[in-house]
């Protein structure tokens, strides 16, 4: 193991990071109701929902949903919370099922059942030290929502995620004071399904509602960190989207031009309206353009401006390269999103690039821009592990990727960023959000369950499980 020379913060919070729709399964137990993640189908299939109009948001009988059981958390938490204390975590983010606090999204009163669920999940983390850093909507809007409201184009679903947000701060308050609003909030610019609770219609332009959903988002998160504030004073809340630093494919001016175009829009549009209060320059033209005109209700913009959020959370995958002139063969896939291939960097299994070094220019650039602290909440390596004959899971490639994003961190530490954190995702192997498989597995915890949904369930520590416990003991020292 290497030794890093490089210093984190005593107060780094290491950890692991889930989301409640991908590990819970229990999916009518405790009176939760359906939320969007259950009705999407496991496989290739999903990816092609989420990036085509015209879904219906019906369960199709014929299909298999791997959410619905996902890797039974709601049943095993004990037993992972206690893998995860072994490895030593400080925190473990994870996030609410609004469905099982509102099971139908709109109701006056919260659902015991649910609340009490969450409060014995916090009491155990608590039991071994491990801080919860919670994300409150993590692509689990209530399906009901969806079908009857028409997601967040609808404004009265502010007037429920206020009571949503409510309910759990006022139970909460003496056991989370980690908090983010809304999950990758800027990935509704591409993926509306799941960040936004829509689909987009075949024959509608998809700018208007995508825009006027945001709009009702950013006043919803400013009212959540009104509340956060004013309920739980000692907490923090922060706003977490999708980083990939976008690339110019050269040096010609045109597409150095449409590279920062690009990540104006994706990686700093819904940051800055959450983090500075106010929505950017930059996308008045943009909405001139588009012909978009936000209805925006009396106090809406007051109230951006006065509520903003504390911290950055975000996660880190891979950086984005961008030319003008892309020809199909240039394509290279990614998380929910696609650019041209980068000469200098390999790929996982799943086509998304690795690239370290772009996390250090990705915490220098948050930081340079908005100098608030930054929480590395989600970067992991979705790979094939093989489990031999002797029961070991020799995931040797993940070790060596997140040494290298660990190091990236440390790296922009010594850069002076202001770094909270980091929660490497799916510390445990859970379904993935964009299609649904188990075998794109990133965790520390080996979970025996299949694409087809077979499996034991049983639990397995892969070698990074050891590895990783090395690097929170001697506080990153170990690599």
């Amino acid at each position: 193991m290497a030794t890093n020379g490089k210093k984190f913060p005593k107060s780094f919070l290491w950890g692991g990071a889930t989301a409640a729709n991908q590990l819970e399964g229990g999916l009518h137990e405790g009176n939760k109701g359906m939320n969007i993640a259950d009705v999407l189908p496991g496989g290739k299939e999903r990816l092609a929902i989420l990036q085509s109009p015209g879904f219906d948001f019906q369960i199709d009988e014929s299909k298999y949903y791997p959410n619905h059981e996902a890797i039974d958390f709601y049943h095993r938490y004990k037993e992972d919370i206690a893998l995860f204390a072994e490895m030593g975590f400080k925190a473990y983010r994870m996030s609410i099922a609004w469905t099982r606090i509102f099971p139908n999204g709109d109701e006056l009163e919260p659902n015991e059942d649910g609340l009490a669920f969450y409060d014995r999940v916090f009491d155990e983390l608590h039991k071994y030290g491990i801080e919860p850093v919670v994300t409150i909507s993590h692509y689990e809007m209530p399906v009901n929502l969806v079908k009857e409201y028409g997601g967040w184009r609808d404004r009265q679903v502010v007037t429920f995620f206020e009571r949503y947000v409510n309910a759990i701060f006022k139970r909460y308050k003496n056991k989370v004071k980690y908090w983010m609003t809304f999950n990758e909030i800027n990935s509704g610019l591409i993926m509306p399904i799941m960040g936004l609770g829509f689909a987009i219609h075949k024959e509608e332009d998809r700018y208007q509602p995508t825009f006027q959903a945001y709009h009702h988002q950013f006043v919803a998160s400013s009212i959540a960190v009104k509340a956060c504030h004013e309920i739980i004073p000692d907490a923090k809340i922060g706003c977490m989207i999708l980083f990939a630093p976008v690339y110019s494919y050269d040096s010609n001016p045109e597409n150095v031009l449409y590279a920062l175009q690009e990540e104006n829009l994706f990686n700093y549009f819904c940051a800055d309206v959450q983090v500075r209060g106010e929505y950017p320059t930059f996308i008045k033209r943009y909405f001139k353009e588009h012909n978009i005109e936000l209805d925006i209700r009396e106090g809406d913009l007051e109230l951006i401006k006065k509520h903003t959020v504390d911290y950055i959370g975000f996660s880190y995958y891979m950086s984005r390269t961008e030319k003008v002139d892309k020809e199909p063969q240039d394509n290279t896939q990614g998380n929910i999103m696609s650019g041209v291939k980068n000469p200098f960097l390999k790929a996982s299994d799943w086509g998304w690039e690795i690239d370290p070094i772009g996390l250090r220019i990705s915490l220098n650039k948050l930081y340079g821009r908005y100098q608030v602290p930054l929480f590395v909440v989600e970067n992991g390596l979705g790979a094939y592990d093989k489990v031999e004959e002797d029961g070991s899971i020799n995931d040797d490639y993940r070790i060596d990727y997140l040494r290298e994003h660990i190091k990236a961190m440390a790296e922009a530490i010594e850069d002076g960023v202001d770094l909270m954190g980091y929660t490497s995702w799916g510390c445990i192997d859970l379904v993935s959000a964009s299609t649904g498989e188990f075998s794109k597995r990133y965790g520390f915890i080996y979970v025996d369950k299949h694409d087809d949904g077979s499996g034991t369930l049983e639990r397995k520590k892969k070698k990074s499980f050891y590895w990783y416990k090395d690097v929170i003991s001697t506080n990153g020292e170990k690599l």
